[in-house]
């Protein structure tokens, strides 16, 4: 494996959170471009070092994020605001898979989660300016 492969794997396993591809290239410090980090994470996952899935964002568009493949299974919650993830833990759903399995006679091999809406933070500062609407640079109009 490459040098610049190895740098992105490690990238990956030590993320706390998926990363896009320009996640990825941020963390390099500018030692390789774009294609670079696309192709070694296109080959990371064709090795079965990485796993990936595609989220939409009504803000950023249609984008892949990747996980090291040596990490915990995990589900993710992204903020339609701050555009965070959070970790919403182990998959809980095997059981589900399971049922599925057995009533349809198909074998699951893998499965993707993530949830989307708005994060604790999120919501804590919305009913604050909701409480406090000449907070944060409003002014009251005249009359109010």
């Amino acid at each position: 494996m490459t040098r610049t492969r190895k740098k992105i794997l490690e990238i990956l396993e030590t993320a706390e959170t998926p990363l896009s591809a320009l996640g990825v290239e941020a963390h390099t410090m500018s030692s390789c471009d774009t294609a670079t980090v696309y192709r070694s994470l296109h080959y990371l996952e064709e090795q079965g070092l990485a796993d990936s899935f595609v989220l939409f964002c009504r803000e950023h568009g249609t984008e892949r994020y990747y996980v090291a493949s040596s990490a915990k299974h995990r589900h993710w919650f992204h903020c339609e605001v701050c555009h965070r993830f959070v970790d919403l833990g182990e998959c809980r759903v095997e059981p589900l898979l399971s049922q599925m399995e057995a009533a349809t006679g198909v074998r699951i091999r893998s499965h993707t989660l993530y949830a989307t809406g708005t994060c604790a933070d999120c919501l804590h500062a919305g009913q604050q300016a909701a409480s406090h609407p000449h907070q944060k640079g409003e002014y009251p109009r005249q009359g109010e």
